[in-house]
């Protein structure tokens, strides 16, 4: 068992009675990490309560949690209607996501997750994954990079990014985070340095998980697998993943496209139970900075939807 905080999980009261948990309910939480949105959800359930954690980390299962109530799945949530029939589960009453990164693995210098500590340039989830974002790095071509500090990284300078790299990798293969920093030292000020780099390091870490079309995937699935009624608890941390999310809760669809009946009324699966996104608290930001840029959106699904 790990001793030090794994994770300090953001949002956490706010995400979990979103949720309404009913006792006897079966709930997924597929971003276990270190378990404390998990823990909660147990706290609220009866002996007849079941929970189902999904990580792909084998760290996260050191946190596992001895409770017969509980079902640790060591996968992606991509792969969430598939575990549930596994486990012989044909509904459930509340899924919770906690999207992101967790504190354990930004401070992990072997993880490569963070451009604030020297190591390995790996940045997988599933270390049993075959690209590593030095693969990444020193395998695609110039315009695919381009692509991904672009699309993912929302940098103006992707482009010039993307050519710097294939200068570098001609005379030095790319492994360390190190070797990364030096390729952007031309792209940072002072000023705007943190800012830069993480929005780098985010689109590397993006394209090595896969992270938009695996946060597609388990929507669309967990909508599916949920009961009417049941309810979605999602917490994004930038903007790709929350606009996804309120795309997906708000019109059904990841484009935000709006579909009308012929009364005027918008075609959606789901009902929102927070029009307005739902921030920490001041002090939650203060006691736990990472949790400043978290956004917690709410819906359930309506008795009449037919996904």
């Amino acid at each position: 068992m790990i001793t030090e905080p794994y994770h300090i999980p953001a949002l956490l009261y706010e995400s979990i009675d979103g949720l309404n948990i009913r006792p006897d309910g079966v709930y997924v939480d597929v971003t276990f990490g270190g378990g404390g949105h998990s823990r909660e959800i147990l706290k609220r359930l009866g002996k007849n309560g079941k929970l189902l954690a999904f990580d792909q980390d084998d760290d996260a299962y050191q946190n596992n949690i001895p409770d017969p109530r509980f079902t640790f799945v060591k996968s992606n949530f991509r792969f969430l209607k598939n575990f549930l029939r596994y486990h012989h589960i044909d509904e459930v009453d509340g899924i919770l996501a906690d999207l992101g990164v967790s504190s354990h693995h930004f401070d992990d210098p072997d993880r490569g997750f963070s451009f604030r500590l020297p190591g390995d340039l790996d940045m997988r989830m599933n270390r049993l994954a075959r690209r590593s974002a030095a693969d990444i790095l020193n395998e695609y071509p110039v315009e695919k990079l381009s692509d991904i500090f672009f699309f993912y990284g929302e940098l103006k300078s992707a482009r010039k990014i993307a050519t710097t790299v294939s200068a570098y990798r001609q005379s030095k293969k790319i492994d360390s985070v190190s070797d990364f920093l030096e390729i952007m030292k031309p792209f940072t000020s002072r000023e705007k340095e943190n800012k830069t780099l993480a929005q780098a390091f985010q689109a590397l870490r993006i394209e090595v998980n896969d992270e938009l079309k695996a946060l597609e995937e388990m929507l669309e699935q967990g909508l599916e697998m949920l009961k009417p009624g049941g309810r979605f608890s999602v917490i994004s941390y930038h903007s790709l993943e929350d606009r996804l999310v309120k795309n997906f809760f708000k019109t059904g669809n990841f484009g935000g496209n709006i579909v009308q009946d012929f009364y005027g009324n918008i075609e959606t699966p789901f009902e929102l139970i927070n029009r307005k996104v739902i921030v920490p608290t001041e002090e939650e930001q203060v006691d736990n900075p990472r949790s400043r840029s978290a956004k917690l959106r709410i819906a359930e699904k309506k008795y009449h939807a037919t996904r």
